[in-house]
């Protein structure tokens, strides 16, 4: 167990609020002293989070507050640090390649997170094999990222001025 004290960071206002708080959580990570945890209180346990940081070698414990309120203590040097290329930066060979049109249409806008990310996802599974949604988002879902890598899917983004329009594709395999 560590000694050193973590750095605390709480968002849960800024999450009640219906703000984005992802670049407050990594710079917070970036500003960690060697070895030091951060303390996360949030509004839901940051599920996505856990791989983001994951691949930056943090292992976690979560533990529910109550009334939605969760702390995770993220604590560096997890034994198998896994490195990424980021989900929605399309191959090379995507913009040549030709997708089905979607079949299914979210329009998440006016909805506060996790509700978006646990939308797309659960739609997702219920997507056949190859098959293509489409969803529009107030903010960029950049927790959503490394979740739709876990499953094996392709995705598309652009941002627009009324949302950011997601197009995922489920893995054909």
């Amino acid at each position: 167990m560590s000694s050193i004290e973590p750095l605390t960071l709480d968002v849960r206002e800024e999450l009640r609020n219906g703000g984005e708080p992802l670049p407050r959580i990594m710079a917070a990570v970036r500003e960690l002293k060697d070895r030091q945890p951060l303390r996360l209180l949030a509004t839901f346990e940051p599920l996505p989070l856990y791989a983001v940081l994951g691949h930056k070698g943090y292992s976690h414990s979560a533990k529910h507050l109550g009334e939605g309120d969760w702390e995770v203590l993220f604590s560096p040097g997890a034994e198998h640090g896994v490195t990424a290329s980021p989900v929605n930066s399309p191959s090379p060979g995507d913009d040549r390649e030709e997708w089905p049109a979607p079949g299914t249409f979210i329009d998440n806008r006016g909805l506060g997170p996790p509700e978006p990310l646990m939308r797309i996802l659960d739609t997702l599974e219920h997507l056949g094999p190859g098959d293509v949604m489409q969803a529009i988002n107030e903010r960029d879902p950049v927790f959503l990222y490394p979740e739709l890598e876990a499953r094996g899917a392709s995705i598309r983004v652009d941002k627009r001025d009324d949302g950011v329009y997601l197009l995922i594709r489920r893995s054909a395999a």
